[in-house]
């Protein structure tokens, strides 16, 4: 049994109770609280249990009622897939990302997050202390299976894959929590090489795993989100179902690849957009010099482009104009920002994408907010998703999941009884 250290659980709890509120509840003096939490003193072992007994219940009691269904977000990151589902209206009732970055992003855009528990290292919490949910959304960390990330162990003759110690045995602890919990249903999102990866013994650990151990209907698909935004981005997305189901891929609604272009997502520069500062400036909102490449940064990538050109490499930086796909956004955007880099005109250097239209170019709304410096952005929208992908495949997943929950109630044979 997976267990939640007293500190972990005391942190869950003050994301929504000051230290008096706590001290009240379970009974102790509130400089005994303030003591555990500077380490001080080392909160008992007993504590894990007295919160999960006396404060958690408090935090699922604010379930919406209303709500069509319930999920949890694993490995958050920025909110991606979260935006997917509630948008058909579900509720989130628990958070999980270990990034601080990530969370301050996260938070500025959900601040009802605090209404729920949220906890930044899965690995530290007792699976029983996850509320009830009918869909678990997982986008479980992904470099241990990316070909970038992969290629970069490899040459540092580090783990990869479930044998990276870090990262790749995280799913296990998406795996756990399916297992207790018993969700109708999960998403789970991952990088393309997934499939490939150790020649397909990864993927077919996964698939053993959801399917023969835990017993779930599994559908899985590669998508590019290029159906729905000017990138060209793969990713698996694997949908697990505690039941039978007549779920099918064949029922998403894709846009023609291509018919959306950079044009979509760039800023007009024209004075139909308001200035963003401090990514757009002036009357006409153009974009703030900061972005266009150094002259010393671009003759690096065109140098080091006709390098390889001349090796019989692919290699080099991506030059687009408005009307292009762009290439997948990466969160080492921010190092160079080689593989999406703006036309300015033919004597002129090209620019970086700024956050703002990266988010666009990611597919979340312009009100969405960016609270945290541009590296840090970069790296962000580099590692969500493309949510309008998560929105429709949200959209084709929850009938499926209601006619689970109407089963297990018990309604679908009752109607069948009086039709």
């Amino acid at each position: 049994m997976h267990q939640s250290d007293p500190l972990t659980m005391l942190r869950t709890a003050r994301t929504r109770y000051t230290q008096k509120q706590l001290a009240e509840i379970l009974e102790v003096d509130v400089r005994t609280i303030r003591r555990w939490e500077v380490r001080e003193n080392d909160p008992p072992g007993y504590l894990s249990d007295a919160i999960r007994q006396r404060i958690l219940p408090l935090f699922n009691n604010s379930a919406n009622e209303s709500a069509a269904f319930r999920f949890i977000d694993l490995f958050a990151g920025i909110g991606g897939i979260r935006l997917g589902f509630e948008a058909h209206g579900g509720q989130c009732v628990f958070t999980s990302e270990w990034n601080n970055f990530a969370q301050k992003t996260y938070l500025a855009n959900f601040p009802e997050t605090s209404s729920h528990t949220f906890i930044g290292d899965i690995t530290k919490i007792d699976e029983r202390d996850i509320p009830d949910h009918e869909i678990l959304l997982a986008g479980f960390p992904c470099q241990p299976f990316s070909i970038a990330g992969v290629s970069k162990k490899n040459a540092l003759g580090r783990p990869h894959g479930f044998e990276c110690a870090t990262q790749g045995t995280l799913f296990f602890d998406v795996a756990r929590i399916i297992a207790k919990k018993k969700p109708k249903a999960f998403l789970l999102e991952n990088v393309k090489n997934l499939l490939s990866h150790d020649k397909g013994n990864t993927f077919k650990v996964i698939l053993q795993t959801l399917r023969d151990e835990l017993g779930y209907e599994i559908h899985y698909k590669v998508i590019d989100g290029q159906h729905f935004v000017p990138q060209h981005r793969e990713r698996i997305l694997i949908v697990g179902f505690n039941g039978k189901t007549t779920f099918s891929w064949d029922d998403l609604m894709l846009p023609k690849k291509g018919s959306i272009t950079l044009s979509s997502i760039l800023h007009p520069q024209d004075g139909t957009e308001p200035a963003e500062d401090p990514y757009t400036t002036g009357e006409d909102a153009k974009v703030n010099s900061k972005y266009t490449l150094t002259p010393k940064l671009w003759k690096y990538l065109q140098d080091y482009a006709e390098k390889h050109r001349q090796a019989g490499n692919g290699f080099g930086f991506g030059l687009v104009g408005s009307e292009d796909i762009a290439r997948t956004l990466s969160a080492r955007y921010y190092k160079d920002g080689s593989e999406i880099l703006v036309s300015q005109g033919k004597w002129k250097r090209p620019r970086r994408l700024t956050p703002r239209e990266c988010a666009r170019l990611m597919g979340f709304p312009d009100s969405f907010v960016i609270p945290v410096s541009d590296t840090q952005a970069y790296r962000q929208f580099g590692n969500s998703v493309v949510m309008p992908v998560m929105k429709e495949i949200a959209r084709i997943m929850i009938p499926h999941v209601q006619r689970l929950c109407d089963e297990e109630r018990g309604d679908i044979k009752q109607a069948s009884l009086f039709s």
